[in-house]
């Protein structure tokens, strides 16, 4: 009975089909597990049309397709709204796989078979995609990113530019400068008209050390907080330390992937943190009393800070300051 039971699980596996896309920016790369079909369609109104009517007469099990840097956003929105199954993974986690499999060339046919393989053998969970509110949110955080990192080149540039192009550099410098306070000021504005995401941003806003960047990257890039352990938060965001043993050898923890935009800007809050946060700052002494060094202490208060961060949405509680040793109720 376990022989036929088994064998009538291996014949339902393979009925299910695997959908792997490869997306560029002119065209996309549609390719079926276990079958091997393949076609290709273009990346515009016209081939996302077309992908989702097809991939609706195959009625896929899975259809994975790689983050890459937002160009395959529209597809899958498009694929969500049609009730298809979607995911978007890390490509990292499918080169790996390629690897693993021997597939060593790469083209955007072998990536998209590579992509629909990994979705049969690994079926990674499907998760609910940003609505599009969340990916303005999400853009407009990525611009503030980009100026900043702007402004810091031009003051670089300035500390040793030549009197010639010195005040073309302040006036590019000021510009920036007025563009970062409009993005802020947009990010506000966003934060306060939705009511999901105000309620959220008060209760994060009361812990000393959570400043509104830190705010706005947790709602619009970790709509997970609040929803998870906090061993899963910690691994999702990549704060979690991870083991490098191997026999009798007892190699030295280290974090490592999870989201890195939102690691960042929780690396600077918690800098923050350890100054004006009672709790983080005497876990922090703590550590180092205890010999820990500075980098693996401030990675312990970030994970420290992300729990504290994650308990609060999920219980919807205040940081209380008449006893910063608890949480209080939220009112």
């Amino acid at each position: 009975m376990q022989g036929r039971a088994l064998k009538e699980k291996k014949q339902m596996d393979k009925e299910k089909l695997y959908v792997g896309i490869d997306v560029a920016k002119a065209r996309m790369d549609i390719a079926v597990h276990p079958s091997g079909k393949h076609w290709r369609v273009t990346n515009d109104d016209i081939g996302i049309s077309q992908a989702v009517h097809q991939l609706q007469e195959l009625s896929p099990a899975l259809v994975v397709l790689e983050a890459t840097g937002g160009i395959e956003v529209p597809l899958a929105a498009a694929l969500a709204a049609a009730n298809l199954p979607v995911v978007m993974v890390n490509p990292r986690q499918v080169r790996d796989f390629a690897k693993a499999t021997g597939k060593l060339a790469k083209t955007d046919a072998i990536d998209a078979r590579v992509i629909a393989h990994f979705a049969a053998i690994v079926t990674p969970p499907l998760r609910s995609l940003p609505d599009s509110q969340t990916r303005e949110l999400a853009a407009t955080l990525a611009r503030r990113r980009q100026v900043v990192e702007m402004i810091t080149a031009e003051r670089n540039r300035l500390a040793t530019s030549p009197k010639a192009v010195r005040e073309r550099i302040k006036a590019h410098i000021a510009w920036l400068e007025k563009e970062l306070t409009d993005i802020n000021n947009d990010l506000t504005r966003s934060i306060r008209e939705c009511s999901a995401w105000r309620e959220k941003d008060n209760l994060l806003r009361t812990v000393p050390g959570v400043g509104p960047v830190l705010s706005v990257t947790l709602v619009s890039q970790l709509p997970e907080l609040g929803t998870l352990n906090r061993r899963q938060v910690a691994a999702l965001v990549g704060v979690a330390p991870l083991n490098r043993d191997s026999g009798t050898f007892r190699g030295k923890r280290t974090i490592w992937g999870g989201r890195a935009s939102v690691r960042a800007t929780l690396y600077m809050a918690t800098l923050a943190a350890v100054r004006f946060n009672p709790v983080i700052r005497s876990f922090y002494r703590r550590l180092r009393a205890a010999g820990k060094e500075s980098k693996v202490a401030l990675t312990a208060c970030m994970r420290k800070l992300l729990t504290i961060l994650n308990s609060m949405l999920k219980h919807r509680t205040l940081w209380n300051y008449s006893n910063p040793q608890i949480i209080g109720p939220c009112s």
